[in-house]
C-alpha cells in the first residue's frame, strides 16, 4: 500500500490534503511525504509510523537511545550525513542503522559493504536523526570551521594571502570562492542558524577578533579568528550586506539574503546588518531573520489564557490603538506579527509600517520605512490613510508626531497596532501623554496594552524537581498556600542544551484593558502606581505574576523570571 493511502487509512490526512499534496508532488517532484511535511499535514512522526507500516521496518525514538561511541566508528560523519543514517547498536554481525527513507536499498548496501556487517533498518525521522549526528558526531559546520581555524593558526599564509590587505579594508568581489574569509564567514553564518543564533556579534579589540552567538536570548563566545582575518572578515560581511566598505567612520546599515542547507534541508534566510565604528576597527551585528522560528500562532506565545482572551478580543474591534510594550528583543513583533495574521482574511485592507520590514507576510501591504529619502512613520501613516484601510500596523511610536496621526487614524474607524519602549503596561499610558497626547485622546484610542519580555525555557531533557523554602517562594510572589506545595524545576545541563539547562524562549505577558473604570482614571491624571493598581484589581496579571505562572507549569526557572521582572 501508497503511504499516501496508509495515512488516508489511519485517518492522519483528509483525501482533499492528499490530493493537495498530489498536486504539488505533478508540479514539483519529490516525495510524497516530504510534500505532506511541509504542506503542515502531517509530522515526521507520521510518516515514521506509516514508513514502517508500509515496508515492515520498526521505528523508533532515537532520543531514547544512547549510542555507544563504538558505534561512530563503523560509519563516518560524512556518511551519515549524506544518507541521513545513524548507527544505533550492534550485535555480532548485525548492525542496526537508524534511517529516515528505508525504500534506499543501495545505502544499506553500502554500508553492509563498508562494515561488512549485515544490516538491520529501523525507521526514525530525519530531524531525530540529525539531531543524533550532531549529538554524537558534533555539528559539521561548526567543526569545519574549528578544522578550518586550526590550519590558518598553524600558518596556513598562502592561502589567507588571496585576499588583498588593502588600507581601505576593500576586497575584490570576484575572488576565488575558497578564499578563507569568504569561507569562514559561510562557516560562521551556517552554524549560526544551525545552533538557533538570533544575533552573529563581531568584535575587534586590541588583540582579539572575537565573534558572539546569542543564542535564547544570551550571548555566547563561539570563536576568536586570527587577528589577521578581522580585516577580511569584516569587508566581507559589508560586501555582500550592500554596505559602503570604503566608509569606516560612519555608523552604516545592510541587509542579505542567501539559501543555506541546513540539516539537509534549503532555507531562505534573511540578515539585518549594522556596522559601527569602534576603538579598533568596526563592530557588526546581525540579526538573522528566519521565518521558520516565526511563531504566528498566538496560543504557542506564552500568554495566559484569559491574558489571550482579552488580546484576542481587543485586536477584533474596528477601531482603537492596541499597544504592544517592552525592551528591544522582547518578542513585540511576534506579538504583532501573529495578531495580524489572525486578523488577515481576504476582506480587510491591512498595511503595516515598518524600520525595517522583517518578515514579508502574504495579503498584507507592508512599506519599509527610509528616513533619508522622507519616507517616514508620519508621511506613511498619511498615506494609509488615503489607501481605504481597515487595519494599520505601525512599527513603532517614537514622536509626537506619529503618536498625533495614530490616535486620529484610531478615534476615525481604524484599527491601529504598535509598539513603544517602556518598561510595563500602565506607564505606556503616561508615556503617551509624555509626548504631547491629550488625557481625553488617550483615554478614548487606546483599547488595550500589552508589556511582555522573553524568558528561557528549561530544557524538557534535562530539568530537575528543586526543593525551595516555601518562605523564598513567599517573597518571589507565590501565594502563602501554593508555596507550600507547588513544584519548582531547576536546571541540569544536557548535550541536547549545550549543558545550559535551557532550550528556546517562552513569553511573559502583562495585559492592561482600558475599560471604562481605566478610561476615567486616565481622565483625571492619576499616577502609574495608582493606575497599576487599579488593572490588577480588574484582573491584570503583572510580568512577575505571568512569570510565576510559568514556573509553576515547570516552563521556566526562578532565575529566568527574577532577571527580567520585579515585584510591583
Amino acid at each position: 500500500m501508497r503511504i499516501g493511502e496508509l495515512l488516508l487509512n489511519d485517518k492522519r490526512i483528509s483525501q482533499d490534503q492528499l490530493q493537495k499534496a498530489l498536486d504539488v508532488q505533478a508540479k514539483e517532484p519529490g516525495k510524497l511525504g516530504s510534500i505532506l511535511i511541509r504542506l503542515g499535514f502531517v509530522t515526521e512522526e507520521d510518516i515514521a509510523q506509516a514508513l514502517s507500516k508500509q515496508f515492515g521496518y520498526p521505528s523508533i525514538n532515537l532520543s531514547k537511545f544512547e549510542i555507544d561511541e563504538k558505534m561512530l566508528d563503523l560509519i563516518k560523519p560524512e556518511i551519515a550525513r549524506r544518507h541521513i543514517v545513524m548507527p544505533v547498536h550492534r550485535i555480532g554481525s548485525m548492525l542496526t542503522l537508524a534511517m529516515a527513507d528505508p525504500s534506499n536499498l543501495f545505502v544499506q548496501e553500502e554500508i553492509r559493504f563498508s562494515t561488512n556487517l549485515r544490516i538491520q533498518a529501523v525507521i526514525a525521522p530525519e530531524s531525530s536523526i540529525l539531531e543524533a549526528i550532531d549529538k554524537y558526531y558534533g555539528s559539521s559546520t561548526g567543526i569545519e570551521a574549528q578544522k578550518f581555524l586550526e590550519e590558518i593558526d598553524l600558518g596556513d599564509d598562502a592561502a589567507v594571502e588571496l585576499i588583498e590587505d588593502t588600507d581601505d579594508d576593500s576586497i575584490d568581489g570576484d575572488i576565488d570562492e575558497d578564499a578563507p574569509a569568504i569561507k569562514l564567514v559561510n562557516l560562521i553564518f551556517q552554524d549560526a542558524i544551525t545552533k538557533g543564533a538570533s544575533d552573529i556579534h563581531f568584535e575587534p579589540y586590541e588583540k582579539v577578533f572575537r565573534v558572539r552567538f546569542r543564542i535564547d536570548g544570551i550571548l555566547h563566545e563561539y570563536m576568536t579568528p586570527p587577528m589577521n582575518l578581522k580585516n577580511k572578515v569584516t569587508s566581507r560581511v559589508k560586501l555582500i550586506a550592500g554596505i559602503d566598505i570604503a566608509e569606516r567612520r560612519l555608523p552604516q546599515d545592510g541587509r542579505i539574503r542567501t539559501k543555506m542547507n541546513i540539516k539537509g534541508k534549503t532555507k531562505t534566510i534573511d540578515m539585518r546588518v549594522s556596522s559601527l565604528p569602534i576603538t579598533h576597527g568596526e563592530k557588526i551585528v546581525i540579526r538573522l531573520l528566519d521565518k521558520d522560528n516565526l511563531m504566528l500562532d498566538m496560543t504557542r506565545l506564552g500568554f495566559e489564557p484569559e491574558s489571550l482572551k482579552k488580546f484576542e478580543r481587543n485586536i477584533a474591534e474596528p477601531w482603537g490603538i492596541v499597544l504592544v510594550t517592552g525592551p528591544t528583543g522582547s518578542g513585540k513583533t511576534n506579538t504583532l506579527y501573529s495578531a495580524i495574521s489572525k486578523l488577515n482574511v481576504e476582506d480587510v485592507n491591512i498595511m503595516t509600517a515598518e524600520n525595517p520590514v522583517e518578515f514579508n507576510l502574504y495579503g498584507i501591504n507592508q512599506v519599509n520605512i527610509k528616513d533619508q529619502i522622507g519616507l517616514t512613520f508620519p508621511a506613511s501613516l498619511r498615506s494609509f490613510l488615503r489607501q481605504d484601510p481597515n487595519i494599520i500596523l505601525v512599527g513603532e511610536i517614537r514622536d509626537f508626531e506619529t503618536a498625533d496621526i495614530a490616535i486620529k487614524a484610531a478615534l476615525t474607524g481604524h484599527m491601529v497596532l504598535s509598539t513603544l519602549h517602556t518598561n510595563d503596561a500602565p506607564s505606556t499610558i503616561a508615556r503617551l501623554i509624555n509626548m504631547g497626547i491629550e488625557p481625553f485622546l488617550v483615554s478614548s484610542a487606546v483599547r488595550l496594552v500589552v508589556a511582555q519580555r522573553l524568558i528561557r525555557r528549561l530544557c524538557v531533557n534535562c530539568k530537575k524537581e528543586a526543593k525551595i523554602p516555601a518562605q523564598t517562594l513567599i517573597d518571589i510572589g507565590f501565594p502563602p498556600e501554593e508555596a507550600k506545595s507547588v513544584k519548582i524545576f531547576e536546571t541540569k545541563g544536557c548535550e541536547k542544551c549545550n549543558n545550559s539547562g535551557y532550550k528556546g524562549r517562552v513569553g511573559l505577558f502583562e495585559v492592561m484593558e482600558v475599560d471604562e473604570e481605566i478610561k476615567e482614571q486616565i481622565m483625571v491624571g492619576v499616577s502609574t502606581s495608582e493606575l497599576r493598581q487599579k488593572a490588577k484589581e480588574k484582573g491584570m496579571l503583572t510580568l512577575r505574576m505571568s512569570g510565576i505562572e510559568k514556573i509553576k507549569l515547570g516552563s521556566t526557572s526562578i532565575e529566568e523570571v527574577l532577571r527580567e521582572t520585579t515585584k510591583i
